[in-house]
């Protein structure tokens, strides 16, 4: 059993390495919310961009990665 979670907490670490590496870079920073860049037309569809997509996929890898490793240290004990 315990082999079983640490293989599919491995493939879910590497999914999670590669998600995070496909995003792009948040270079706007402070000067982007200066400007008014959050209303443009582009920033209304931000919940159909790859982008966004790609973050919520790290949002949900990362609590599967998290439930593994918690899972794993309870049956350790």
């Amino acid at each position: 059993m315990t082999l079983v979670i640490t293989i599919i907490q491995l493939i879910s670490c590497l999914i999670l390495i590669s998600v995070v590496l496909l995003q792009s870079g948040k270079t706007a920073g402070l000067s982007g919310a200066i400007g008014g860049g959050s209303d443009t037309y582009l920033s209304k569809n931000k919940s159909k961009t790859l982008d966004s997509k790609l973050a919520r996929a790290t949002k949900w890898v990362a609590i599967v990665f998290a439930v593994l490793t918690l899972l794993l240290n309870i049956i350790g004990q």
